[in-house]
């Protein structure tokens, strides 16, 4: 198993826009869930902390192997929600680790 986890910091001239970036960018990922081959485990959250160096929105996902990551990278879904993430993000940072290691 493979787990996947990117946290994002989205746009938004306010804590209103923010927070709607955020929600769409759950919903959107959400709805990957049976979507994709080998996608074993998928959860979202939205920070509610506000502390500054918190992220706003991170991406919980476990893999039944490095090869359902690697397609998963690659999937259909998977690029059109990359695509339209490009304008919502500010900051990205990603971990993927083999929790037998």
């Amino acid at each position: 198993m493979i787990k996947h986890i990117v946290m994002w910091n989205v746009r938004g001239d306010s804590a209103a826009e923010r927070q709607r970036n955020a929600q769409w960018l759950k919903c959107e990922f959400e709805a990957l869930r049976g979507a994709v081959p080998g996608l074993l485990q998928l959860e979202v959250g939205i920070d509610h902390s506000r502390i500054d160096y918190a992220c706003d929105v991170v991406l919980y996902t476990e893999f039944e192997s490095q090869a359902a990551l690697d397609a998963y990278a690659h999937h259909p879904e998977h690029l059109r929600i990359r695509q339209v993430l490009g304008d919502v993000r500010t900051a990205r940072h990603q971990v993927d680790y083999d929790p037998a290691h």
